[in-house]
Protein backbone atom coordinates (compact mmCIF):
# COMPACT_ATOMS: atom_id res chain seq x y z
CA UNK A 1 0.00 0.00 0.00
CA UNK A 2 2.73 2.86 0.98
CA UNK A 3 4.78 1.94 -2.46
CA UNK A 4 1.58 2.44 -4.67
CA UNK A 5 0.56 6.01 -2.78
CA UNK A 6 4.52 6.45 -3.35
CA UNK A 7 3.69 5.91 -6.76
CA UNK A 8 0.85 8.08 -6.97
CA UNK A 9 3.00 11.02 -5.37
CA UNK A 10 5.42 10.51 -7.82
CA UNK A 11 3.47 10.99 -10.96
CA UNK A 12 1.31 13.90 -9.27
CA UNK A 13 4.27 15.99 -8.39
CA UNK A 14 5.61 14.74 -12.02
CA UNK A 15 2.25 16.38 -13.57
CA UNK A 16 2.18 19.56 -11.45
CA UNK A 17 5.64 20.12 -11.59
CA UNK A 18 5.94 23.68 -13.18
CA UNK A 19 8.17 22.32 -16.00
CA UNK A 20 4.94 20.58 -16.69
CA UNK A 21 2.42 23.03 -16.41
CA UNK A 22 4.11 24.90 -19.16
CA UNK A 23 3.54 21.61 -21.50
CA UNK A 24 0.24 20.71 -20.49
CA UNK A 25 -0.44 24.56 -21.41
CA UNK A 26 1.43 24.37 -25.14
CA UNK A 27 -0.93 20.63 -25.86
CA UNK A 28 -3.96 22.58 -25.06
CA UNK A 29 -3.91 25.52 -27.38
CA UNK A 30 -2.15 23.26 -29.72
CA UNK A 31 -5.53 21.02 -29.22
CA UNK A 32 -7.61 23.81 -29.32
CA UNK A 33 -5.50 25.72 -32.62
CA UNK A 34 -6.21 22.34 -34.08
CA UNK A 35 -9.93 22.08 -33.45
CA UNK A 36 -10.34 25.87 -35.07
CA UNK A 37 -8.19 24.86 -37.96
CA UNK A 38 -10.79 21.54 -38.66
CA UNK A 39 -13.64 23.73 -38.31
CA UNK A 40 -12.00 26.50 -41.10
CA UNK A 41 -11.23 23.53 -43.46
CA UNK A 42 -14.70 22.24 -42.66
CA UNK A 43 -16.15 25.18 -43.53
CA UNK A 44 -14.89 25.37 -46.90
CA UNK A 45 -16.25 24.34 -50.00
CA UNK A 46 -15.51 21.34 -51.57
CA UNK A 47 -16.22 19.03 -54.79
CA UNK A 48 -16.66 14.94 -53.93
CA UNK A 49 -17.73 11.76 -55.55
CA UNK A 50 -20.51 10.15 -54.09
CA UNK A 51 -21.66 6.36 -55.28
CA UNK A 52 -25.58 6.07 -54.52
CA UNK A 53 -27.18 2.27 -54.74
CA UNK A 54 -29.94 2.05 -57.46
CA UNK A 55 -32.99 0.12 -57.01
CA UNK A 56 -35.56 -0.71 -59.79
CA UNK A 57 -38.69 -2.01 -57.75
CA UNK A 58 -42.48 -2.67 -58.47
CA UNK A 59 -41.14 -4.97 -61.34
CA UNK A 60 -44.31 -7.27 -62.62
CA UNK A 61 -43.45 -10.98 -62.25
CA UNK A 62 -43.83 -11.79 -65.80
CA UNK A 63 -41.60 -8.99 -66.69
CA UNK A 64 -37.63 -9.87 -67.10
CA UNK A 65 -34.96 -7.31 -67.18
CA UNK A 66 -32.14 -7.82 -69.27
CA UNK A 67 -30.10 -4.89 -68.61
CA UNK A 68 -26.36 -4.76 -67.45
CA UNK A 69 -27.00 -5.09 -63.50
CA UNK A 70 -26.16 -0.96 -62.61
CA UNK A 71 -25.81 -1.22 -59.08
CA UNK A 72 -24.81 2.21 -58.36
CA UNK A 73 -25.15 6.10 -59.69
CA UNK A 74 -21.92 8.44 -59.29
CA UNK A 75 -22.78 11.59 -58.41
CA UNK A 76 -20.16 14.87 -57.86
CA UNK A 77 -21.57 17.02 -54.96
CA UNK A 78 -20.24 20.83 -54.04
CA UNK A 79 -20.98 22.24 -50.58
CA UNK A 80 -19.53 22.62 -47.55
CA UNK A 81 -16.80 20.18 -46.41
CA UNK A 82 -19.24 19.32 -42.56
CA UNK A 83 -22.10 18.26 -45.28
CA UNK A 84 -20.08 16.92 -47.32
CA UNK A 85 -18.65 14.19 -44.60
CA UNK A 86 -21.96 13.90 -43.55
CA UNK A 87 -23.00 12.36 -46.86
CA UNK A 88 -19.80 10.21 -46.77
CA UNK A 89 -19.50 9.37 -43.20
CA UNK A 90 -22.62 10.06 -41.55
CA UNK A 91 -26.25 8.28 -42.35
CA UNK A 92 -24.66 8.12 -46.14
CA UNK A 93 -27.26 8.34 -48.97
CA UNK A 94 -30.39 6.41 -49.23
CA UNK A 95 -30.39 3.87 -52.39
CA UNK A 96 -32.43 6.00 -55.53
CA UNK A 97 -35.28 4.13 -56.42
CA UNK A 98 -36.34 3.74 -59.48
CA UNK A 99 -40.30 2.84 -59.81
CA UNK A 100 -40.64 0.32 -62.92
CA UNK A 101 -44.08 1.53 -63.84
CA UNK A 102 -43.51 4.81 -63.92
CA UNK A 103 -40.55 4.75 -66.37
CA UNK A 104 -41.12 1.82 -68.21
CA UNK A 105 -42.56 1.80 -71.73
CA UNK A 106 -44.23 -0.80 -74.03
CA UNK A 107 -41.33 -1.22 -76.11
CA UNK A 108 -39.01 -2.91 -73.90
CA UNK A 109 -36.54 -0.30 -73.76
CA UNK A 110 -36.86 3.35 -71.44
CA UNK A 111 -34.11 5.61 -70.71
CA UNK A 112 -33.61 7.82 -67.57
CA UNK A 113 -31.85 10.72 -68.33
CA UNK A 114 -29.56 12.28 -65.93
CA UNK A 115 -31.70 15.37 -65.47
CA UNK A 116 -34.26 12.94 -63.96
CA UNK A 117 -32.22 11.07 -62.12
CA UNK A 118 -30.44 14.66 -60.65
CA UNK A 119 -34.35 15.12 -59.61
CA UNK A 120 -34.37 11.88 -57.70
CA UNK A 121 -31.28 12.74 -55.83
CA UNK A 122 -32.06 16.23 -55.42
CA UNK A 123 -34.86 15.35 -53.14
CA UNK A 124 -32.70 14.09 -50.17
CA UNK A 125 -29.88 16.34 -50.03
CA UNK A 126 -29.48 19.34 -47.84
CA UNK A 127 -30.44 22.90 -49.96
CA UNK A 128 -27.44 24.19 -49.95
CA UNK A 129 -25.95 21.04 -51.73
CA UNK A 130 -25.67 21.67 -55.72
CA UNK A 131 -24.98 18.61 -58.17
CA UNK A 132 -22.54 19.40 -60.73
CA UNK A 133 -22.01 15.85 -62.21
CA UNK A 134 -23.30 12.60 -62.64
CA UNK A 135 -22.36 9.01 -64.06
CA UNK A 136 -23.45 7.54 -66.55
CA UNK A 137 -25.13 10.31 -68.50
CA UNK A 138 -28.63 8.11 -68.80
CA UNK A 139 -30.20 5.21 -66.83
CA UNK A 140 -31.10 2.44 -69.63
CA UNK A 141 -33.71 -0.14 -68.85
CA UNK A 142 -34.32 -3.25 -71.16
CA UNK A 143 -36.93 -5.49 -70.92
CA UNK A 144 -39.07 -8.01 -71.98
CA UNK A 145 -42.18 -10.47 -71.53
CA UNK A 146 -40.31 -13.84 -71.20
CA UNK A 147 -38.73 -13.75 -75.02
CA UNK A 148 -35.73 -16.46 -74.80
CA UNK A 149 -34.02 -18.93 -76.29
CA UNK A 150 -30.96 -21.28 -75.91
CA UNK A 151 -27.68 -20.76 -77.71
CA UNK A 152 -23.91 -22.47 -77.59
CA UNK A 153 -21.27 -21.41 -75.27
CA UNK A 154 -17.66 -20.46 -76.49
CA UNK A 155 -14.41 -19.62 -75.21
CA UNK A 156 -12.41 -16.67 -76.52
CA UNK A 157 -9.22 -15.55 -75.58
CA UNK A 158 -5.53 -16.82 -75.84
CA UNK A 159 -5.19 -20.42 -74.26
CA UNK A 160 -1.95 -21.98 -74.99
CA UNK A 161 -0.45 -25.13 -72.98
CA UNK A 162 3.06 -26.03 -72.66
CA UNK A 163 5.58 -26.82 -75.50
CA UNK A 164 4.77 -30.22 -77.00
CA UNK A 165 1.14 -30.35 -75.46
CA UNK A 166 -2.18 -29.06 -77.37
CA UNK A 167 -5.67 -28.87 -76.19
CA UNK A 168 -7.18 -31.80 -77.43
CA UNK A 169 -11.00 -30.75 -76.46
CA UNK A 170 -13.17 -28.21 -74.73
CA UNK A 171 -15.97 -29.02 -72.35
CA UNK A 172 -18.32 -26.70 -71.41
CA UNK A 173 -20.37 -26.82 -68.35
CA UNK A 174 -23.33 -26.08 -69.21
CA UNK A 175 -22.56 -25.94 -72.92
CA UNK A 176 -25.38 -23.30 -73.30
CA UNK A 177 -27.25 -20.59 -71.60
CA UNK A 178 -30.80 -19.22 -71.89
CA UNK A 179 -30.91 -15.64 -72.98
CA UNK A 180 -33.02 -12.54 -72.51
CA UNK A 181 -33.73 -10.21 -75.14
CA UNK A 182 -36.00 -8.72 -78.44
CA UNK A 183 -37.14 -11.04 -80.44
CA UNK A 184 -34.42 -8.88 -82.81
CA UNK A 185 -31.69 -9.75 -80.60
CA UNK A 186 -32.72 -13.14 -80.39
CA UNK A 187 -32.71 -13.79 -83.66
CA UNK A 188 -29.16 -12.11 -84.86
CA UNK A 189 -27.78 -14.05 -81.71
CA UNK A 190 -26.25 -17.93 -82.51
CA UNK A 191 -23.46 -18.22 -79.90
CA UNK A 192 -22.43 -16.56 -76.62
CA UNK A 193 -18.74 -16.06 -76.03
CA UNK A 194 -16.96 -15.93 -72.48
CA UNK A 195 -14.81 -13.30 -71.16
CA UNK A 196 -11.39 -12.73 -72.92
CA UNK A 197 -9.29 -15.79 -71.30
CA UNK A 198 -5.75 -15.77 -71.12
CA UNK A 199 -3.67 -18.54 -69.73
CA UNK A 200 -0.44 -20.16 -70.77
CA UNK A 201 2.14 -22.98 -70.04
CA UNK A 202 -0.24 -25.90 -68.45
CA UNK A 203 0.34 -29.35 -68.98
CA UNK A 204 -2.97 -30.74 -66.87
CA UNK A 205 -6.41 -29.88 -67.65
CA UNK A 206 -7.17 -26.52 -66.92
CA UNK A 207 -10.65 -25.70 -65.53
CA UNK A 208 -12.25 -22.25 -65.42
CA UNK A 209 -14.93 -20.54 -64.23
CA UNK A 210 -15.32 -17.12 -66.06
CA UNK A 211 -18.18 -14.33 -66.85
CA UNK A 212 -20.03 -14.50 -70.27
CA UNK A 213 -19.67 -11.33 -72.27
CA UNK A 214 -21.96 -8.69 -71.80
CA UNK A 215 -24.20 -8.29 -74.71
CA UNK A 216 -26.31 -4.49 -74.48
CA UNK A 217 -29.98 -5.13 -73.90
CA UNK A 218 -29.23 -9.22 -73.19
CA UNK A 219 -29.67 -11.30 -70.77
CA UNK A 220 -28.13 -14.46 -69.95
CA UNK A 221 -29.00 -17.25 -67.21
CA UNK A 222 -26.53 -18.05 -65.58
CA UNK A 223 -24.25 -15.52 -66.55
CA UNK A 224 -20.95 -17.42 -66.09
CA UNK A 225 -20.10 -21.03 -66.77
CA UNK A 226 -16.74 -22.95 -66.67
CA UNK A 227 -14.64 -24.20 -68.96
CA UNK A 228 -12.41 -27.46 -68.92
CA UNK A 229 -9.55 -27.25 -71.37
CA UNK A 230 -8.43 -30.78 -71.77
CA UNK A 231 -4.54 -31.68 -73.00
CA UNK A 232 -2.61 -33.94 -74.62
CA UNK A 233 0.99 -34.86 -75.57
CA UNK A 234 2.09 -34.01 -79.25
CA UNK A 235 2.95 -36.86 -81.60
CA UNK A 236 3.80 -37.40 -84.85
CA UNK A 237 2.31 -40.41 -86.41
CA UNK A 238 1.24 -42.51 -89.80
CA UNK A 239 -1.52 -44.70 -90.93
CA UNK A 240 -0.57 -46.78 -93.79
CA UNK A 241 -3.11 -49.02 -96.19
CA UNK A 242 -5.66 -45.99 -97.12
CA UNK A 243 -6.90 -46.83 -100.47
CA UNK A 244 -7.06 -44.67 -103.71
CA UNK A 245 -10.68 -44.26 -104.62
CA UNK A 246 -11.83 -42.43 -107.91
CA UNK A 247 -14.27 -39.96 -107.83
CA UNK A 248 -16.52 -38.18 -110.80
CA UNK A 249 -16.13 -41.65 -112.43
CA UNK A 250 -18.42 -42.51 -115.46
CA UNK A 251 -20.47 -45.69 -115.18
CA UNK A 252 -19.15 -48.63 -116.24
CA UNK A 253 -15.50 -47.62 -115.56
CA UNK A 254 -13.31 -48.40 -113.27
CA UNK A 255 -9.66 -46.49 -112.07
CA UNK A 256 -7.15 -48.59 -110.66
CA UNK A 257 -4.08 -46.54 -108.78
CA UNK A 258 -0.12 -47.89 -108.38
CA UNK A 259 0.05 -48.45 -105.86
CA UNK A 260 -3.79 -49.03 -104.76
CA UNK A 261 -2.72 -47.97 -101.26
CA UNK A 262 -0.87 -45.29 -99.64
CA UNK A 263 0.62 -43.37 -96.54
CA UNK A 264 -0.53 -40.52 -94.43
CA UNK A 265 1.67 -38.44 -91.68
CA UNK A 266 0.01 -35.92 -89.62
CA UNK A 267 0.46 -34.80 -85.95
CA UNK A 268 -2.06 -35.71 -82.90
CA UNK A 269 -2.26 -36.17 -79.19
CA UNK A 270 -1.04 -39.26 -77.63
CA UNK A 271 -4.46 -40.41 -76.92
CA UNK A 272 -6.19 -39.51 -79.87
CA UNK A 273 -3.85 -41.58 -82.09
CA UNK A 274 -5.42 -44.52 -80.42
CA UNK A 275 -8.70 -43.64 -81.66
CA UNK A 276 -7.36 -42.94 -85.53
CA UNK A 277 -8.17 -45.85 -87.73
CA UNK A 278 -7.51 -46.21 -92.11
CA UNK A 279 -10.64 -45.98 -92.62
CA UNK A 280 -11.09 -42.34 -90.92
CA UNK A 281 -9.21 -40.67 -94.09
CA UNK A 282 -10.52 -40.55 -98.11
CA UNK A 283 -7.29 -40.62 -100.37
CA UNK A 284 -9.35 -39.73 -104.05
CA UNK A 285 -7.80 -39.31 -107.62
CA UNK A 286 -10.04 -37.17 -109.79
CA UNK A 287 -11.49 -38.75 -113.03
CA UNK A 288 -12.39 -35.22 -114.73
CA UNK A 289 -9.14 -34.14 -113.94
CA UNK A 290 -7.32 -36.85 -115.38
CA UNK A 291 -9.40 -36.53 -118.57
CA UNK A 292 -8.69 -32.93 -118.70
CA UNK A 293 -4.66 -33.11 -118.27
CA UNK A 294 -3.94 -36.70 -119.58
CA UNK A 295 -0.83 -38.44 -118.32
CA UNK A 296 1.31 -41.14 -117.22
CA UNK A 297 0.90 -40.29 -114.13
CA UNK A 298 -2.55 -38.82 -112.22
CA UNK A 299 -2.61 -36.08 -108.97
CA UNK A 300 -4.27 -38.06 -105.45
CA UNK A 301 -5.71 -36.03 -102.75
CA UNK A 302 -6.43 -35.94 -99.15
CA UNK A 303 -10.27 -35.12 -99.42
CA UNK A 304 -11.03 -36.29 -95.68
CA UNK A 305 -9.60 -36.56 -92.08
CA UNK A 306 -10.76 -37.10 -88.93
CA UNK A 307 -10.83 -34.63 -86.14
CA UNK A 308 -8.35 -34.20 -83.95
CA UNK A 309 -5.52 -33.63 -86.41
CA UNK A 310 -3.16 -31.61 -87.76
CA UNK A 311 -0.75 -30.94 -90.39
CA UNK A 312 -2.04 -34.17 -92.66
CA UNK A 313 0.27 -35.16 -95.52
CA UNK A 314 0.71 -37.56 -98.08
CA UNK A 315 3.71 -40.01 -98.71
CA UNK A 316 3.18 -39.65 -102.50
CA UNK A 317 1.58 -36.99 -104.56
CA UNK A 318 1.27 -38.53 -107.43
CA UNK A 319 0.50 -42.05 -108.95
CA UNK A 320 0.14 -44.52 -111.91
CA UNK A 321 -3.24 -45.52 -113.06
CA UNK A 322 -4.97 -47.15 -115.35
CA UNK A 323 -8.37 -46.91 -116.54
CA UNK A 324 -10.36 -50.14 -117.73
CA UNK A 325 -13.56 -50.80 -118.60
CA UNK A 326 -16.46 -52.93 -115.81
Amino acid sequence: MDSRRDIKQLVRNFLFSSVNKEFLTFLFFLALSGVFWLMMTLNETYEKEVEIPVRIVNVPKNVVLTSDELDTVKVTLRDKGLMLISYLYGEGMRPLTINFKTYAKGNGYSAIPASELQRLIYQQLSASTKIVGSKPDKLEIFFNYGLSKRVPVKWTGRVIPEHLYFISHVEYFPDSVSIYASQEKLDSIKVIYTEQLNYANFRDTLSVTCKLQKIRGVKAVPDRVKVAFHTDVLTEESISDIPVKGINMPEGKVLRTFPSKVTVRFVTGVSQFRNIKAQDFVVVADYAEIMKNPSDKCNIYLKSVPNGISRPSLNIKQVDYLIEEE
